[in-house]
């Protein structure tokens, strides 16, 4: 089906072969079955656009929008999707000795994760284009997020979660209207029940990469980055890493960037940060290969959005990571655990497991010498750390009854 859309698209090509696929056009993947890259008349975009006017504009994620895919006559599906802050973690860049750690905090972002930029996009996307119907499988966070974002659209959705989701994002899957199913598997088992169901269904297959526009809603994260740090990148850039969108996505927009001006060499080495329970991309590039070879063969990590044991974009992280001067590397989950409480108590800042998992990997990398004292650090915590379980708080007082202070706790 084709609209008369407007934007700076010029058409959208194969990642693998590089053929070309018209725009206004509802895609899946390539003929060769790879993901398909949207890509833009960056002239013309900056013929139109200054950092300037960008600077005027309201504090939100579509003040990006000659970046975006959505025509100018359409209005995005939005919930409000705020620039979120870069944020200083002082105590924990001194124990690490780095020049400047901050980390980017995407929990502050509707449905409580970074999932919510991509799903703004993909679903004004799929909106303009006439679907009524769509189909995701999720660790959780995009789950939630297609829920929201598709019944904020009038979409109908269809969300398959493996049983073990964190019991707060499972549920808030349901109580945004998705048809919510728990899945005894993984999430490519979800992802499977989705590709058989398309034709019974009619529901259009949302899942990482086999739609282009997720990649460009999360494109937003590099912008934001570029501006809030005066358009001068990080030296390297910790994300969590299990489909591996965010670093495709991040390292397009920078790569549109440079090309219009707007930022100079050197970008910023990109980390993919996985689990040693789940780490296909770190083995394959451990390994010097160019594609992830085989599936993860047994999956332990509890680290939701790390699992993901066979990437469809694994050859598209690779590249990023051979690209940037990168590299991949693996995270134990006890380590996990235990510095997401020691940075709550230390810093105050709530953290994901995965983003707690990105200094877990800043850390481990200090140590082997692929990050330097004087290298400036982002890393991702990719969702609100309220989202996952935390131990009880079961110590009580009763009211009425003489309290011994001395017994609280704390400095004297």
């Amino acid at each position: 089906m084709t609209t008369p859309l407007k934007s700076f698209v010029t058409h959208l090509e194969c990642s693998a072969t590089g053929e070309p696929y018209p725009a206004a056009v509802l895609h899946g993947l390539s003929k060769t079955g790879q993901p398909l890259l949207v890509r833009y008349d960056l002239d013309a975009l900056a013929a139109v656009l200054t950092k300037e006017m960008l600077a005027s504009r309201p504090p939100d994620m579509w003040r990006y929008r000659e970046f975006l895919p959505l025509p100018s006559n359409i209005e995005p599906i939005s919930l409000g999707e705020t620039i979120t802050p870069l944020v200083p973690v002082p105590r924990v860049q001194a124990r690490l000795d780095v020049a400047d750690l901050l980390v980017k905090d995407e929990g502050r972002l509707p449905t409580g994760s970074f999932k919510s930029r991509g799903m703004s996009v993909a679903v004004s996307m799929a909106k303009a284009l006439g679907v009524t119907r769509i189909a995701i499988p999720t660790a959780g966070n995009a789950g939630a997020g297609l829920a929201a974002y598709a019944t904020r659209a009038g979409i109908e959705s269809f969300v398959f979660t493996p049983a073990d989701t964190p019991e707060v994002t499972a549920r808030e899957i349901s109580f945004h209207g998705a048809n919510a199913w728990r899945v005894d598997g993984l999430v490519n088992d979800c992802a499977q029940i989705v590709a058989d169901g398309k034709e019974k269904m009619g529901w259009f297959d949302l899942t990482t990469l086999k739609e282009p526009y997720r990649v460009e809603g999360k494109k937003t994260m590099g912008l934001e980055i570029a501006e809030q740090l005066d358009w001068r990148l990080p030296d390297l850039i910790f994300f969590p890493t299990g489909g591996g969108v965010c670093l495709i996505a991040m390292w397009k927009v920078f790569n549109e960037l440079k090309q219009i001006g707007w930022i100079d060499d050197p970008l910023p080495r990109m980390v993919a940060v996985q689990s040693t329970g789940c780490g296909p991309i770190v083995k394959a590039f451990d390994a010097g290969e160019r594609e992830v070879a085989e599936p993860w063969p047994n999956v332990t990590t509890g680290i939701h959005g790390v699992r993901v044991p066979n990437p469809l974009g694994g050859r598209l992280v690779l590249d990023v990571l051979y690209d940037s001067s990168g590299f991949a590397t693996a995270v134990d989950d006890a380590a996990v655990h235990e510095a997401r409480a020691a940075i709550c108590a230390e810093e105050g800042l709530h953290l994901c497991p995965e983003g707690a998992a990105c200094i877990v990997a800043l850390e481990q990398e200090r140590s082997s010498g692929r990050v330097s004292s004087t290298d400036r650090v982002v890393v991702f915590n990719s969702a609100s750390g309220l989202k996952f379980p935390m131990p009880p708080m079961d110590r009580r007082l009763e009211a009425h009854k003489p309290i011994d202070y001395s017994t609280l706790g704390g400095a004297a």
